[in-house]
């Protein structure tokens, strides 16, 4: 018999925290600047449309 594990689901928020801890671990800018930066470029992505 296998056992089934439950996979918890993975939020934006935890992906933003770990790109953004990764990059001030290696360009020594603190996480919370980081943070803000790419949630901005996230939004000024989502204002951009694709061509049709």
């Amino acid at each position: 018999m296998t056992k089934k594990t439950a996979h918890r689901q993975i939020t934006n928020a935890q992906i933003y925290r770990s790109v953004a801890s990764l990059t001030a671990i290696e360009t020594g800018v603190s996480v919370q600047k980081i943070e803000q930066q790419l949630k901005q470029y996230q939004a000024q992505a989502k204002a951009v449309g694709l061509a049709r």
